[in-house]
């Protein structure tokens, strides 16, 4: 693999110590509150250091709520259709992968929980961060690395993700455990050169110094490919470049004719963009993408479309409002008041603990994560995204969450 170099800040500022705490997750986990309709997630207490100080040990990210543990594997994938502009002339495309599904209960205890970010990846991006804190710290997630598949007579529903501009494929690990959780498979991807990813062989690849750089159509060509690795897997063919085996019950476990996708960001653009260019995609969701495109994507959808709306709204883009109006299926648009471009993600569990921590005031706090409740806000990720891929991928109904304003959610807005 290339490695593309690292900018390393001449020191930490109050910024730079925020993003590292944010790259390793949390501190003090928060204790969710729920309401009638809508179950708290119940985020574990952190282990203590052995010295009995009270210091956490390990950081942690709040649980799913769904009836099924949760297992993932990660895949190496190569693309040999594509040459990648950003790495050495001649070498194909390679991108890393995970797959999370829902875990067979009675072996996933056996089976180790799996970091939210590779040591070398995590430690790139604290390196970029300017502020040196110790892997060990790092969070685990609620993925049993290998653990057999549950399988239910039926294949399990895909939904493909994919991340904003300079982050990566772990940065909506609530979102994407709690839908593995409750019976979908989640195929995540790390559009590499645009964030920090790890192969393998212990490389590691960032987006500094890489030109001329990832748009939205690259980040849906990513996608595309992604498309066939999950038709691949679905037919009993194991993808994975180095032909490391997978869990027992993937091959064959996903059904590629039943697949959703969701994107933040720049990712949320792509998805626009892969449902115009395939049609096995048969629902977007998009967390706050911007839409816009070189062109403008003026094609008609006709497959269901839910918009997760922050800064980037009809209101204040003509790309929103010009995809908007190609929506010809079901569509929602929905806004949390208070929430801002970071709000649907880990961040917002992420950002108030480690802010607490650096002694941030809760003025700091919101400018980061804006004035949405942390706890709300965890909630509303976890219901939304979960409802919408269960309406439209399983025929399932949330009672009436996607019909109109939610005595559950009162700050979630309904925009017609």
């Amino acid at each position: 693999m290339d490695t593309t170099p690292t900018a390393r800040p001449s020191g930490p500022t109050r910024r730079r110590v925020l993003g590292a705490a944010i790259a390793l997750g949390a501190a003090a986990p928060l204790g969710l509150a729920g309401t009638a309709s809508a179950a708290p997630s119940a985020a574990p207490a952190p282990a203590l250091s052995a010295d009995g100080t009270g210091t956490p040990a390990r950081l942690t990210l709040p649980a799913p709520t769904g009836p099924f543990p949760v297992g993932m594997v990660p895949l190496h994938l190569r693309d040999e259709s594509r040459l990648d502009p950003n790495a050495r002339p001649g070498k194909f495309r390679e991108l890393m992968a995970t797959v999370w599904y829902p875990a067979r209960a009675a072996a996933a205890d056996a089976y180790p929980l799996a970091p939210w970010m590779p040591d070398g990846a995590l430690q790139a991006f604290l390196d970029d961060a300017g502020f040196p804190l110790p892997l060990s710290l790092a969070p685990l997630t609620a993925g049993h690395q290998g653990a057999p598949v549950h399988r239910a007579g039926r294949p399990l529903p895909v939904v493909l993700y994919s991340h904003g501009a300079g982050s990566h494929r772990a940065d909506r690990t609530i979102v994407v455990q709690e839908l593995a959780s409750h019976g979908f498979a989640v195929v995540t991807v790390d559009h590499t050169h645009d964030g920090f990813t790890e192969f393998p062989d212990g490389t590691v690849v960032t987006r500094d110094g890489v030109a001329p750089g990832l748009a939205p159509k690259d980040y849906a060509a990513d996608l595309l490919f992604l498309l066939d690795r999950v038709v691949d897997l679905a037919n009993g063919r194991n993808p994975d470049v180095d032909g490391r085996p997978l869990p027992p019950g993937l091959l064959g476990g996903l059904d590629a004719r039943n697949i959703g996708a969701f994107g933040w960001s720049k990712g949320g653009t792509a998805v626009g963009l892969a449902m115009v260019a395939d049609q096995r995609i048969r629902a977007g969701l998009t967390l706050d993408g911007r839409m816009e495109s070189n062109p403008a994507i003026t094609t008609d959808i006709d497959r269901p479309f839910m918009m997760m709306t922050a800064n980037y709204t009809r209101a204040t883009s003509p790309f929103i409002r010009t995809f908007w109006g190609h929506l010809r299926g079901w569509r929602l648009d929905v806004q949390a008041t208070g929430a801002i471009h970071s709000s649907y993600g880990d961040n917002m569990t992420l950002i108030p603990q480690a802010g607490r921590l650096l002694g941030m005031t809760e003025q700091e706090i919101q400018s980061q994560v804006g004035t949405l409740d942390p706890q709300r806000g965890v909630l509303i990720q976890q219901a939304y995204p979960l409802a919408f891929f269960d309406l439209h991928l399983r025929g399932r109904h949330h009672g009436n969450l996607l019909d109109g304003p939610s005595k559950a959610f009162p700050e979630v807005v309904y925009h017609p």
